[in-house]
């Protein structure tokens, strides 16, 4: 197989460059997600969407995780790339951070989750970019930024709307609850729970190769289309909200109570 190596992402192919496997390579970290991280899948997504001959594209993490969410210590701890962050809501379009999920929408092929161990916050959020989910019945999933204070404003508040119906939604993204497969099936979450989902995805990837490719990249922007009605809207109030609370005295004592002071008391509602 063809092969080349980023700093925090592998891309291989098969032999005949029909498929690639994107796997995410922080494995000492659960494959949090940095800012090196953040750049080098968008450099792939938009090397991917040049590809002549791609037919599908797995998304994977190396090591004991799938994505265990935003490296916050490391996002928020250099005031460069915190400062970028927050620049980032205020563009009229979507953002390098919103492409880290929504980019894998714009690409003509099927695109598959490959979960296993912790799929949080950008985890979940990066795998429901994708069309189609496989996970393990113990991998543990969570739309986690409201243990930071925060909202989902990778790409998951505009994408959960096609999977869960508004209540599930606003349970799980309020509460921030770990669930694990199983459960996440249940929900809609995910497509697939397998013991093996390697063998699940090959078996999936298989199946599509034998469709008309045009017939597959049609189907894919219709639906999308259909059920993501006013996409761009839904992105816009992603980075809005996340603007009001990003920053702000209770988003920082979330931040403290995770790490230092977890007694720590929240300041008075801000947002009304």
């Amino acid at each position: 197989t063809a092969e080349s190596t980023m700093d925090r992402v592998n891309l291989q192919f098969n032999n005949d460059n029909t498929v690639a496997t994107v796997a995410l390579n922080r494995p000492e970290k659960h494959n949090g997600v940095d800012w090196p991280m953040l750049k080098a899948v968008r450099k792939v997504q938009l090397q991917l969407a040049r590809h002549k001959t791609l037919r599908a594209v797995i998304l994977k993490g190396e090591g004991p995780s799938f994505c265990a969410g935003l490296d916050v210590k490391s996002v928020m701890s250099n005031p460069k790339t915190g400062l970028i962050m927050y620049a980032n809501l205020w563009l009229p379009m979507r953002n390098i951070f919103q492409t880290w999920s929504m980019g894998w929408r714009d690409l003509g092929v099927p695109v598959i989750a490959q979960i296993h161990g912790n799929c949080f916050g950008a985890g979940i959020q990066y795998a429901m970019g994708a069309d189609i989910r496989v996970c393990t019945p113990d991998s543990q999933l969570s739309i986690l930024e409201a243990k930071w204070g925060l909202v989902p404003d990778m790409g998951g508040a505009a994408l959960v709307r096609e999977l869960l119906p508004v209540d599930v939604a606003k349970e799980l993204t309020m509460t921030g609850r770990v669930i694990n497969g199983l459960q996440a099936k249940e929900l809609g979450l995910v497509t697939h729970v397998v013991d093996n989902p390697e063998e699940k995805v090959q078996a999936l990837v298989q199946e599509l190769l034998t469709r008309s490719p045009d017939s597959v990249a049609a189907s894919k922007f219709m639906l999308q289309r259909i059920f993501g009605i006013d996409e761009a809207a839904h992105l816009t109030q992603e980075r809005r909200w996340q603007r009001r609370v990003l920053g702000f005295k209770n988003q920082r004592i979330s931040v403290v109570k995770n790490s230092k002071q977890p007694t720590m008391p929240f300041a008075k509602r801000q947002i009304r």
